[in-house]
């Protein structure tokens, strides 16, 4: 006589679990893991977490997605202690965070959580922070997350120009700038050029990587998860050769909150890059954070940019203002004007020249449209000296390259 238990279906293996104070918090997040897993994922509280991870059931979780909030705040030992356990265990984890602080998030972003993903959930958010899990390994080998040999001997020797790049509102054009001026500087003479670094500080929206054809790396997050560690090797290490002439930190892989890193993380991070190139170009987010202080301390010149419009000249005027307020050296700021109108266009002469009197300041540099040659170099990931060497646009950027360098060379041999 056949067993009635016999005809039933065996319960699908438990592959993840949900970690969380109270998952009813995270409807969104409960939805998406049976769209995703259905019935093959469990639920566990904070309390119950450490003593099922330690059972053998435990061995077949593939993942476990811990969700925290701003509540959660004060229990950061006991989740720490999970992740610890997740980890020694083999166990990915996904972090699930709905507002929780910076440092909060960094503490636990370095005890190892291999994606993080916000709160409430972007829509496929989930699904691509899964299918990166299971494809990190092969990406680590395509990628070449492996340590590599830095492509020179980082001797420390050097003491490298600052030169930052603060776009004033979207769109005026600061990342192309930053991205061209680094490529001009490091090509500027034929042989024996100055080592050009170009360092991408816009960890949620950087497109320094797009614009270069570059892989993001996980070694950018590892580095600034512990800007503490960084020395000379590890440092290259987490950078990326363009064309045998310059290296590149592109954003990390992730989009990260701005504050993940403090003042003393970028001072690290700059003085290692000083140390190690001659020239040092900052792509910074438009967004003013509490580190930007130290970029501007540490910049010889802060390249401002700008259109010739009403958000431009607002933001630039709040800018001043703060920057006065807080007495920090508003003087390096350089402004550069994108798009700026032609020579023989004296109604447009004359607008530059009243903004420049409303806002009291001085435009000293004024780069023509490059038109579409510009969209179509950063979408092949060029610089326009490889794909447009007579643009208007290059050729100013190449001529400011060339003064820059010129005056370093004259400071160096005056100083010796």
């Amino acid at each position: 006589m056949s067993s009635v238990a016999a005809l039933q279906p065996e319960p699908a293996p438990i592959v993840a679990c949900t970690i969380s104070r109270d998952v009813s918090n995270f409807d969104l997040l409960i939805e998406d893991m049976e769209v995703e897993l259905g019935e093959s994922w469990g639920d566990l509280s904070f309390d119950d977490a450490i003593l099922f991870l330690n059972q053998p059931d435990a061995d077949a979780l593939e993942f476990v997605a811990i969700a925290v909030d701003s509540e959660d705040e004060s229990d950061l030992a006991r989740i720490s202690g999970i992740i610890s356990t997740a980890k020694e265990k083999g166990v990915k984890i996904i972090l699930i965070a709905e507002e929780v602080s910076p440092i909060a998030l960094h503490q636990l972003l370095r005890l190892g959580a291999d994606d993080f993903v916000p709160y409430p959930l972007p829509e496929n958010a989930l699904h691509d922070a899964i299918e990166r899990l299971h494809r990190a390994p092969a990406a680590d080998q395509v990628l070449g997350e492996e340590p590599v040999a830095p492509a020179f001997k980082p001797k420390g020797d050097r003491d490298g120009v600052i030169l930052a790049v603060h776009g004033l509102a979207g769109g005026t054009g600061a990342t192309t700038f930053a991205v061209n001026l680094a490529w001009e500087l490091a090509t500027v003479q034929k042989t024996n050029g100055p080592r050009v670094c170009l360092l991408d500080f816009n960890f949620q929206y950087g497109s320094v990587s797009t614009y270069l054809d570059l892989p993001r790396r996980e070694a950018v997050y590892e580095m600034l998860s512990d800007t503490a560690s960084v020395d000379n090797v590890s440092f290259l290490q987490a950078l990326l050769n363009f064309n045998e002439k310059m290296h590149v930190m592109t954003a990390p892989t992730e989009m990260l909150p701005l504050d993940i890193v403090t003042s003393e993380d970028i001072n690290r991070v700059l003085a290692v890059a000083r140390a190690n190139f001659d020239f040092v170009v900052v792509d910074m987010p438009s967004t003013v954070v509490q580190w930007t202080e130290a970029v501007l301390n540490q910049s010889h010149i802060y390249f401002a940019t700008m259109e010739l419009d009403m958000r431009s000249a607002q933001n630039a005027l709040r800018m001043i203002r703060a920057l006065k307020a807080e007495e920090l050296p508003y003087e390096k700021l350089r402004y550069v004007l994108n798009r700026a109108p032609k020579f023989t266009d004296l109604s447009g002469k004359s607008r530059v020249k009243r903004l420049a009197e409303s806002l009291d300041i001085t435009i000293e540099l004024q780069l023509p449209d490059g038109t579409k040659q510009v969209t179509q170099s950063n979408d092949h990931g060029l610089p326009l000296a490889e794909t447009a060497a007579k643009n208007p646009l290059r050729r100013e950027i190449a001529k400011l390259a060339k003064s820059i360098y010129d005056l370093n060379v004259a400071a160096e041999a005056a100083a010796v």
